[in-house]
């Protein structure tokens, strides 16, 4: 089975905190996969897990991405973190990004890892578009965000066919 989008819905998200690390294509071997292996490899996520919870919302660890569509190349950003409370203390060697209160579109992309489920982005906006959701939040420098959210039991187990399902939120305009 090739990835599909099973679930479109919209999501409010309180003012929060991404603590992570960018990334820019110049990091990219095929995709971004050996970073994550670093995270893994050098605890990160548990560093962050430390700081508190964002409670009330749907959680995981991200692969947050914002870039100017018009300029993707020079502008793409790709973050891995977590969303955090607003003012948790940035550790050393992590960055932030803040975010007011916002609304997100949400996809839910059920397929293999292996098999198209990280290159849905233009099915998502097309989907998204189809429920209504036309309004994409771009900030004062034409970016647009976008997430990968990897939500547990969702993303880490795998259903009877080898399945799991991806959490892919884009940022909407109020």
């Amino acid at each position: 089975m090739a990835a599909e989008i099973i679930k479109v819905y919209e999501e409010r998200l309180p003012s929060l905190r991404f603590i992570g690390k960018c990334y820019t294509n110049a990091d990219r071997i095929g995709g971004f996969g050996h970073k994550w292996g670093e995270w893994f490899g050098n605890g990160w996520f548990a560093e962050l897990e430390a700081l508190g919870e964002l409670t009330g919302i749907e959680n995981g660890y991200l692969g947050l991405m914002r870039c100017d569509g018009s300029d993707f190349e020079n502008t793409f950003e790709y973050w891995i973190g977590m969303f955090l409370p607003v003012n948790t203390p940035v550790p050393e060697g992590f960055d932030f990004i803040d975010f007011g209160a916002s609304h997100v579109a949400v996809c839910w992309i059920k397929g293999k890892e292996n098999d198209g489920l990280y290159s849905m982005h233009d099915a998502c906006i097309a989907k998204i578009q189809e429920n209504g959701l036309n309004n994409l939040m771009n900030d004062d420098q034409n970016r647009a965000y976008f997430f990968e959210r990897y939500n547990c039991p969702r993303f880490t187990e795998q259903d009877d066919d080898g399945n799991v399902i991806l959490d892919y939120g884009i940022y909407l305009a109020e």
